[in-house]
């Protein structure tokens, strides 16, 4: 049972004047009755218990988008039930209004919306609802928490997405409708066409050209050969899920940011007709998409991030290897998003680099600090000056762990959470036009 405002004011105004007239045995008489009225204005008021709640709610949302769900009051008792109604959805689900006028006669059914914009990927989840009925009176309310349970799972935004058409744009350039002017190990012949200014001269086909004559007698005609990036290469993505993802840049958890680098990436190769495969790890295998392929392989990879959450402990760089080789065994893109902050925390992961570098062409995404970078810029006053100093002394530990990296065979992108999906898409298609791929 809940007192309401009406009771305490009642109480109040009405204990002024038996306290000036009558003394504290005509107060204790007024309180008497007052508590006398409360007890029969809750014997009046519908039971919360008579309730029957529903609740209906979409199974997935994305980050920051907002969702309807519904509750379904049925009152199944003999009283109406009038108050108040609060769906108890944890803070970061969002839902707006927090409470709501319930009026409910009995055999009758409501149907109550609230509207979910979550500020946190994950499950959300909400615990029960909350009934209070008051009476006809008005002084005092009939509570209880009915356990309607309902979750929501909350997947990444994939804001980067934005990025895509343009660089499959790119792709298609890549991709036998224009000549590529280098060949490599991960091209393939695509087709023969007359030479232009500009061909590489190392493209020409001189067998083709001795065959090819100009019908109106003008002697051979250049004919050069086009290349193409081959398809079915395979790509091993592997998110470090460790302590230091759990630090926020530019108001962005790390690992959400290597989420969005993950799925722009995967949505490029997988237009590329390029195999994608996902590990989330720091001592273990917190998700895994394997096997996947179009538009299956980024619903899949959503759904397996969207509940997961960093983990406060060292990563196990040793055992990456073994993990990509579980995943493939042969050649592949590895793609390690991570941080490359601080040297003496980057130890274990340059002492495993050789052995996936022997194998694999490797690549070593991480995130950058903007406010870090600006830092080093602003020297106005003594205390910017030690600030500018340790930002400085951090870029050169990055810098200096980056240059380990290329020496043991990885290549490095870097980028501020905003750039560095778009950054990765690019290197990957700097890799598939020079044929490393």
């Amino acid at each position: 049972m809940a007192i309401s405002g009406w009771f305490v004011a009642v109480l109040a105004v009405g204990a002024v004047p038996v306290v000036l007239l009558g003394g504290w045995p005509g107060f204790a008489l007024w309180a008497a009755l007052l508590t006398l009225g409360g007890i029969v204005d809750a014997l009046l008021a519908g039971s919360p218990g008579g309730l029957r709640v529903t609740r209906e709610v979409p199974a997935r949302s994305r980050l920051g988008e907002p969702v309807e769900a519904r509750l379904v009051i049925v009152n199944s008792g003999r009283r109406t039930v009038r108050g108040a109604v609060r769906d108890a959805w944890q803070p970061s689900a969002g839902a707006r209004p927090a409470r709501q006028r319930l009026l409910v006669p009995p055999g009758e059914r409501r149907a109550l919306q609230t509207t979910l914009t979550p500020t946190r990927r994950g499950e959300l989840r909400a615990a029960g609802v909350t009934v209070r009925s008051t009476g006809p009176l008005h002084l005092v309310a009939r509570q209880r928490t009915l356990r309607v349970p309902g979750a929501l799972r909350v997947l990444p935004p994939f804001a980067s997405r934005r990025h895509l058409p343009s660089r499959i744009a790119r792709l298609r350039e890549l991709d036998g409708r224009t000549s590529l002017l280098v060949r490599g190990q991960g091209t393939e012949f695509d087709s023969l066409r007359e030479y232009v200014r500009g061909d590489d001269v190392r493209s020409i086909d001189w067998r083709a050209t001795a065959r090819r004559r100009d019908p109106a007698g003008g002697g051979a005609k250049l004919v050069v050969r086009t290349w193409r990036p081959e398809r079915d290469r395979r790509i091993v993505i592997v998110i470090d899920s460790g302590r230091s993802a759990a630090a926020r840049i530019a108001d962005e958890v790390r690992l959400d940011t290597a989420f969005e680098a993950s799925l722009l990436l995967a949505a490029l190769a997988t237009r590329a007709g390029d195999r994608v495969d996902l590990a989330v790890y720091d001592r273990r295998v917190r998700g895994r998409v394997q096997g996947a392929t179009g538009a299956q392989l980024l619903a899949r990879m959503v759904d397996v991030l969207a509940p997961i959450e960093p983990e406060l402990i060292e990563p196990d760089w040793y055992g990456v290897p073994a993990l990509v080789r579980s995943i493939t065994p042969h050649r592949a893109l590895v793609v390690l998003l991570t941080t490359i902050d601080a040297p003496g925390a980057a130890q274990p992961l340059l002492a495993m680099l050789p052995e996936l570098t022997r194998r694999h062409t490797v690549v070593v995404a991480s995130v950058t600090d903007p406010e870090v970078i600006a830092a080093t810029a602003t020297r106005t006053a003594s205390d910017e000056v030690y600030r500018a100093a340790s930002a400085e002394r951090a870029v050169q530990d990055a810098t200096r762990v980056a240059a380990a990296i290329r020496r043991l065979g990885g290549e490095v992108v870097t980028g501020a959470p905003q750039e560095l999906p778009p950054a990765l898409a690019d290197h990957y298609l700097a890799l598939k036009a020079a044929g490393r791929l």
